[in-house]
């Protein structure tokens, strides 16, 4: 797969993509990852890339010809073609289900914004889609694209060194929270790890850890419910969950 970045900062994206499994995915030649500067194709001695924004206000946005010049570079650099991607807070919320779909194209491009923003025309003549990462502003959509770089590069085949992995995560196993987890030692002052977990019964482990899915899923997001389409069974587990739950909460005095 391959992402190219249109970014004012480009190094930024490349010093965050150098580690971790998008570091790797990229030593497994599974994912290639390549930066452009619009000022490198802006014209004049101060290689201007924005102006005021027409009607007043503050802030610069960002303007249409250096955008446009090195969105058409980066088209051009490989005959596959991309789709494109503007991260600002006014796009769709990102999602584990759009991440598995923007995983399985060949390529990427990611047009991260500053200042204002960019200008609309070039939005919208130029952009595929527009995606957000959460109802907050950052200061530009570099961090942004790192997230959406992340995301997709652990989906590649080949990038985790434990396929599983993935499709155990939060969100994977039918839209619900990952269950909690632990590792040695097995008694602590901080508390004891579950006796199921310890019991070598695979098949219990297995529906311990579906329940403790569900029972989080309900506790912290309980709206991803609604679109899981649980089993007879999800719901049983469920119930038992809730029901203990309510017994264990303490009474106010």
């Amino acid at each position: 797969m391959r992402i190219d970045v249109v970014s004012l900062f480009p190094e930024f994206i490349a010093q965050c993509a150098g580690f971790g499994v998008v570091g790797r995915a990229q030593e497994r030649k599974l994912l290639a990852l390549h930066g452009w500067n619009p000022r490198d194709h802006a014209e004049g001695n101060y290689r201007r890339v924005d102006d005021r924004p027409f009607g007043g206000g503050p802030g610069m946005v960002m303007m249409i010809e250096p955008l446009q010049a090195c969105l058409a570079a980066a088209r051009a650099a490989d005959p596959a073609p991309p789709h494109v991607i503007y991260l600002t807070p006014q796009g769709a919320p990102l999602t584990q289900a759009r991440v598995r779909e923007l995983a399985a194209r060949p390529r990427l491009v990611l047009l991260c914004g500053r200042y204002e923003g960019v200008d609309e025309r070039l939005v919208a003549s130029a952009v595929d889609e527009e995606i957000s990462i959460g109802d907050y502003v950052l200061s530009g959509g570099e961090l942004a694209a790192a997230v959406v770089i992340d995301a997709v590069a652990r989906l590649q085949e080949g990038a985790l060194n434990d396929a599983e992995s993935a499709t155990q995560d939060s969100f994977e196993a039918d839209g619900l929270l990952d269950c909690p987890h632990f590792t040695h030692p097995a008694s602590h002052a901080l508390g004891e790890v579950p006796a199921v977990l310890r019991s070598g019964d695979h098949a219990a482990i297995a529906r311990w850890r579906r329940q403790q899915a569900l029972g989080r899923t309900w506790l912290r997001r309980p709206e991803l419910l609604d679109e899981a389409g649980l089993s007879r069974t999800d719901r049983a587990l469920l119930e038992a969950f809730r029901q203990e739950a309510c017994q264990t909460v303490p009474k106010k005095a």
